[in-house]
């Protein structure tokens, strides 16, 4: 810290109050590949189990619910 006239200079870590490590980047990157993990499994697991068992529906058999 040093003083210039009125002005007073401070270096970032002094005006922070402390460090900045950069945890928060590797906090955010783990959690958003956690949520596309998670988001994909949801979409794969439920793409898999709604295959259809049975022929094709026709448009009409579809409408008429048979």
């Amino acid at each position: 810290m040093y003083r210039s006239g009125d002005e007073v200079h401070l270096d970032d870590d002094e005006a922070r109050g402390g460090s900045t490590p950069h945890i928060v980047r590797y906090v955010l990157l783990t959690s958003l590949a956690l949520a596309v993990l998670a988001m994909s499994t949801v979409w794969i697991t439920r793409a898999l189990s709604d295959q259809p068992n049975h022929a094709p529906v026709t448009a009409e058999q579809h409408a008429l619910g048979s």
